[in-house]
C-alpha cells in the first residue's frame, strides 16, 4: 500500500501532476496579484481619497447653492409681484400722501405681509425694500437697523448700474443687526433695482442671512475637511474660523482649475485640496485636509482587506491539495480502465458509482462501452439494409428521356386533335423540365435563358384569366454570353405574381451596351414599391442569406428569395464584375438592373461553358 501511494505521487503520475500544477496556477497568480495589489494601494488610496473629497465638496455645494438660491428667490419674488410692484411704485412716485390713512395702512400691511410670508420657509432672513423717496418696508425692528444708512455702504453705488435682474453679492460684512451682532459677526447680502416700466428705478431690495447659516453646513459634514468660501481673488468670504474671514487663503497658487481636487506638500506634509464653483455668485467652495487624514479610514480598510486575502489564501491552499487527492482517486481508477479498453477488452466496466461528476463520468463510460457493443451490430446491419435500399431504388428509378417522349406523345395527340394551345403549353412545360433535370447543364447562353423565360411566361399566361406581354430587345452579343440557368426566370417570376399580382401587364427585357459593360434590365409596369418597401428589399438582397426571414412574400414587393438566389450564382460565376440594383416607385413598376462588366470572367465563363 506504501509503494502504491509513492507510485501516485510520482512525478510521472497524474495525481501529482493536477496537484503540482493546481498549486503552482494557484501561487504564480496570487503572488503577481499581491505584488500589485501592494504597489497600487497607493494609487488606489490617492484616487479614492481624491473621488471622496470632491464628492463631499459637491454635496456640500449644493446645500450652500440651496441657501443662496433662497435669497435669489425672495429677491425675485419682491421685484416680479404685481400687486406688490403696483404699491411700492405708487409709493416711491408720490412724496406726499394722496390716500387715506386707511388705505395707507392697508397697503403698507400687504407689503409687510408678503415679506413675512415669502420668508417663513427657509433660513432667517432679512429683508429690506428701500425707495428712492427714502421709505422703506422691512421684517426687522428699526431698532435693530435703520435702513436708511444703506446708502452709504460701497457697493450701493454699484446698484444704479445694474441692469433688469442682475444682481449684487454682497461679500462677508460685519454683522449690522443688533440682534445678531453677539452670535454672528457677519452677514453675506444680495441686493437688486426695483424698475418701473421704462427701466427707471425706484427702488431696491436687499435680503440678507447670517454667515454661520453657511457654517451650520460644513459643521454638519461628515468629513473633517476645512471647507470655506472663496470670492474670484481668493479672499475668504465664510469660514468655521470667524478670525479668518475676511484673509486671502494662504494656498491659494494651489487652485489650479475649476472643479477640482489635487494633493500639494508643504513642509514635507501633503494636503488634499478640492473646489467647486458656485454657479451664480462668482464664488467658490473650498476644502482642504491634511492626506493622512484623508486616506486614514481607506487605508485601514485596505490593510484588513490584504490581512484577509493572506489567510485565506494559506487555508485554501491546504485545503486544495486535500481535496485533490479525494477527488483523484476515482480518475486513477479510470485511467486503469481506459487502458484496458485500449487492449481490446471491451466487456470490462469501472462500476464507479457517486452523485458528482466523475459518478457521471464512470456511468457514461461504462454505457458508451455498452453502446460501442451494440453499434457494431447495428452497423453491420445498416450496412446490409444500405446495400438492399440502392438495389431498391436503381430499380424505381425512371428514364428521364422516357418522361420526356411520354410528354412529347401527349401533346402529339393533343395537336392531332386541334387544341393548339394545350399543345403548347405541354411544349413549354417539357421544355422546363427538360432544362429542370439536365444537370449538364448548368451554364447555358443567354439565348437559351431566353427561350426559357418565353416558355414559362406561355405556361403563366394559359394559367392566368389576364395575359401578360413580353416585349424583347437584346443584342446579338447578348445571345452568346454564358450564364448560369434559371437567372431571368425568378425576376420574371417575381413581376408576374407580385409586380402585375398576376393581372394584365407587360414586362419588356432588354440589353445595353455600355463602354465594357453588359446591362440587362427586367421591367414591369404593375403596382411597384414604396421606399420602405425598396429598402428592406434591398437590404435583404445584400445580406443573400436563405433564412425563413427572405422566404416572407408581400404582394406589393417583390420577393427577396429569388432575386437573392440570383445575385448569389451570378455573384459565384463573375465575382466583383457583378453588379445588381432595383429601382422602384409606387404606381410606377420596378425595374431590375443587371450589369457585368466585360473583361476575364466572361471569358473565363464562356470558355468553360465550351
Amino acid at each position: 500500500m506504501k509503494e502504491g501511494k509513492q507510485r501516485m505521487l510520482a512525478p510521472h503520475s497524474f495525481r501529482f501532476k493536477v496537484i503540482f500544477i493546481s498549486i503552482i496556477c494557484l501561487i504564480i497568480p496570487a503572488t503577481i496579484s499581491l505584488s500589485i495589489y501592494n504597489y497600487l494601494t497607493k494609487d488606489t488610496l490617492k484616487e479614492q481619497a481624491l473621488t471622496n473629497a470632491y464628492r463631499e465638496l459637491t454635496i456640500a455645494n449644493e446645500y450652500v447653492e440651496k441657501l443662496l438660491e433662497d435669497m435669489l428667490y425672495i429677491t425675485n419674488f419682491v421685484q416680479l409681484d404685481a400687486e406688490m410692484n403696483t404699491i411700492l411704485k405708487e409709493k416711491a412716485q408720490s412724496k406726499t400722501v394722496t390716500n387715506t390713512d386707511y388705505e395707507q395702512y392697508m397697503d403698507d400691511s400687504k407689503i409687510n405681509k408678503t415679506i413675512e410670508n415669502i420668508t417663513l420657509v427657509g433660513e432667517k432672513s432679512y429683508v429690506t425694500i428701500l425707495l428712492k423717496n427714502g421709505k422703506s418696508y422691512k421684517n426687522y425692528a428699526t431698532y435693530d437697523f435703520d435702513p436708511s444708512q444703506l446708502v452709504r455702504e460701497d457697493w450701493f453705488k454699484k446698484l444704479n448700474t445694474l441692469q433688469g435682474y442682475e444682481s449684487i453679492w454682497i461679500e462677508s460684512k460685519p454683522t449690522v443687526f443688533r440682534s445678531d451682532k453677539r452670535n454672528n459677526p457677519y452677514q453675506i447680502s444680495v441686493a437688486r433695482t426695483l424698475r418701473d416700466q421704462n427701466q427707471d428705478i425706484y427702488g431696491y431690495v436687499i435680503v440678507t442671512i447670517m454667515e454661520n447659516k453657511i457654517n451650520q453646513i460644513f459643521e454638519n459634514m461628515k468629513g473633517h475637511e476645512e471647507m470655506m468660501i472663496l470670492n474670484s481673488s481668493n479672499k475668504i468670504l465664510s469660514h468655521r474660523d470667524h478670525e479668518e474671514i475676511g484673509g486671502t487663503f494662504q494656498y491659494s497658487d494651489q487652485l489650479k482649475k475649476n472643479n477640482s481636487s489635487n494633493i500639494f506638500e508643504v513642509s514635507n506634509k501633503d494636503y488634499l485640496i478640492a473646489e467647486h464653483d458656485i454657479s451664480f455668485t462668482g464664488w467658490k467652495l473650498v476644502s482642504l485636509v491634511p492626506y493622512k487624514q484623508a486616506v486614514n479610514q481607506i487605508n485601514s480598510i485596505f490593510s484588513k482587506v490584504f490581512t484577509v486575502q493572506i489567510v485565506s489564501f494559506t487555508m485554501f491552499l491546504i485545503l486544495m491539495a486535500s481535496l485533490l487527492r479525494t477527488i483523484t482517486k476515482p480518475l486513477v481508477h479510470l485511467g486503469k480502465i481506459a487502458e484496458a479498453v485500449k487492449r481490446g477488452n471491451l466487456a470490462i466496466r469501472s462500476r464507479l458509482r457517486s452523485r458528482d461528476e466523475v459518478g457521471r463520468l464512470s456511468e457514461s463510460f461504462d454505457l458508451m462501452l455498452d453502446r460501442v457493443n451494440e453499434m457494431i451490430k447495428e452497423i453491420t446491419h445498416t450496412q446490409e439494409r444500405k446495400r438492399k435500399a440502392e438495389l431498391d431504388m436503381l430499380q424505381a428509378q425512371i428514364n428521364p428521356h422516357f418522361l420526356f417522349n411520354v410528354l412529347n406523345s401527349i401533346r402529339m395527340k393533343v395537336l392531332v386533335k386541334g387544341d393548339q394551345e394545350s399543345a403548347n403549353m405541354i411544349s413549354s412545360l417539357s421544355k422546363l423540365l427538360r432544362m429542370t433535370i439536365d444537370k449538364n447543364k448548368e451554364i447555358i447562353s443567354f439565348r437559351e435563358e431566353v427561350q426559357i423565360v418565353l416558355d414559362y411566361i406561355n405556361i403563366m399566361n394559359m394559367r392566368q384569366k389576364e395575359q401578360v406581354k413580353v416585349e424583347i430587345s437584346v443584342h446579338e452579343e447578348a445571345y452568346t454570353l454564358q450564364i448560369p440557368r434559371f437567372i431571368l426566370q425568378p425576376i420574371i417570376e417575381n413581376s408576374i405574381i407580385h409586380g402585375l399580382n398576376q393581372s394584365a401587364g407587360t414586362i419588356v427585357l432588354r440589353t445595353e451596351l455600355r463602354d465594357n459593360q453588359l446591362v440587362i434590365m427586367i421591367e414591369d409596369n404593375g403596382q411597384g414599391m414604396d421606399e420602405a418597401a425598396l429598402s428592406q428589399l434591398k437590404r435583404k438582397l445584400g445580406q443573400s442569406i436563405g433564412t425563413e426571414d427572405n422566404h416572407q412574400t408581400n404582394n406589393k414587393g417583390f420577393s427577396s428569395l429569388g432575386l437573392s438566389n440570383v445575385y448569389e450564382r451570378m455573384f459565384i460565376t463573375f465575382g466583383g464584375a457583378f453588379r445588381m440594383d432595383i429601382k422602384s416607385l409606387p404606381g410606377e413598376g420596378t425595374k431590375v438592373i443587371l450589369t457585368i462588366q466585360k473583361g476575364g470572367n466572361i471569358s473565363d465563363v464562356q470558355s468553360n461553358a465550351s
